[in-house]
């Protein structure tokens, strides 16, 4: 009984506490959300891994990419440990919860950490060591692929933001490879027959150029030699939505979790740059909107109907247990017996653990720009193109002629 009762404080404590960070991140107060979730980060436990996620997300959200690329690197690590559950922890599940085993993260989780640590060190200008992120992404890619594991399981953006990250670094076949990848993962990522067009010309794939050219033939941009990277330079921003759909208890079974979405008010990003100078005398601001290349909530919601039958396969089997050890206590004690059944039906409840500070979608704008001097706008807006109030303050960049500005803006509201 002390084991169910331990669980049903836990989950109180982990759902406490993900609305808590998420509202002192909306109000500002960083520092104590960070405070915080450390403390539980730092904690050993079942949980330690989700609140280890939460924080390194919370010290990227608050601008401290170097903190939160090391709390990442802690986070994959703990990841990568043998996933061993102790006896009390799998008889805890069977009479209790699945909360009572080790949280080891969703799949698309798993990608997301080495994608959200790859930004980290883009805006620290560390190339390298986004680079090291791309291989550990591969790596676990080719993991899943011998597991047998579906291909919606494989996360496209994690491919997309390698193949970006090569080609910063001229890398070019590296980074047709990744495009390609990213593509047939997902043939829908906004813009992408410009990017197997321009990546297949860099790398001198004349073969693989001609198919994209012929198929994406309605793309000018793509088309246009002006934007093959050379001679411009590209701006790109990343826009994290939102905070990511809520797992809740499904209303017609609570044994088992469903996912609701939250809808953030700031649907879309528009980047605005100002030439701070210009040979005409005229100056013109270029306005974008960032367009989505990877809905998480999307693909939480596909990963958790996939894992639906073999979830309700393990909780017949806890019912089960749950009859045999009521029905040898109620062969010593009918009143003991009887509530012992109803006290383990009670904690028998849906695993409500998760990633809570990742965002909805992730969201690109990719603007390709003569080199000089900037001035850069990021304004949040909502689904009638009216500004949030999320905005990321006025910058100056310099884009130089082959190169790459990253800028990142998360929106809260």
């Amino acid at each position: 009984m002390l084991c169910i009762a331990n669980c049903i404080a836990g989950c109180a404590s982990f759902l406490s506490q993900s609305d808590e960070t998420k509202s002192l991140l909306r109000q500002g107060q960083t520092s104590q959300a960070l405070k915080d979730l450390k403390e539980k980060s730092d904690t050993e436990g079942k949980d330690q891994l989700m609140y280890m996620l939460d924080y390194a997300m919370a010290l990227q959200i608050a601008g401290d990419y170097r903190d939160s690329a090391d709390a990442f690197i802690k986070a994959d690590r703990l990841l990568e440990e043998k996933d061993y559950h102790s006896v009390s922890q799998v008889v805890g599940a069977t009479l209790g919860a699945e909360e009572m085993v080790q949280y080891k993260g969703e799949s698309y989780e798993k990608f997301l950490l080495n994608s959200m640590n790859a930004i980290n060190y883009l805006m620290l200008g560390d190339y390298d060591a986004a680079l090291v992120e791309c291989r550990r992404i591969n790596s676990k890619i080719s993991s899943f692929k011998m597991e047998g594991r579906e291909a919606y399981e494989l996360s496209p953006f994690a491919s997309y933001l390698s193949a970006i990250i090569w080609e910063s670094q001229k890398k070019y076949d590296d980074a047709y490879i990744e495009y390609e990848a990213a593509y047939k993962l997902d043939p829908a990522i906004s813009g992408i027959g410009g990017d197997l067009i321009r990546s297949a010309r860099l790398a001198g794939r004349d073969q693989a150029l001609a198919k994209w050219k012929k198929e994406f033939k309605a793309d000018q941009n793509a088309l246009d030699e002006e934007l093959n990277g050379r001679k411009n330079g590209e701006v790109i921003v990343i826009f994290q939505q939102g905070f990511g759909a809520r797992k809740v208890p499904r209303t017609d079974e609570p044994r088992f979790p469903t996912l609701r979405t939250e809808y953030p008010k700031t649907t879309v990003a528009q980047v605005e740059l100002t030439p701070m100078e210009s040979s005409t005398g005229k100056i013109y601001t270029q306005m974008n909107k960032t367009r989505t290349v990877y809905d998480i909530d999307r693909m939480a919601m596909i990963t958790m109907d996939k894992d639906y039958n073999s979830l309700v396969a393990r909780r017949i089997g806890g019912v089960a247990a749950k009859a045999v050890v009521s029905d040898q206590i109620r062969q010593k004690n009918e009143l003991l017996g009887s509530v012992a059944w109803i006290a383990m039906n009670l904690a028998d409840r849906a695993d409500l653990r998760q990633w809570s500070t990742l965002p909805s979608k992730i969201q690109m704008a990719r603007v390709f720009m003569k080199p000089g001097k900037y001035d850069l706008k990021v304004l949040g807006l909502d689904s009638s193109d009216v500004p949030t109030g999320d905005q990321l303050s006025s910058q100056v960049i310099e884009i130089k002629a082959g190169k790459k500005v990253f800028v990142n803006f998360r929106s809260l509201r």
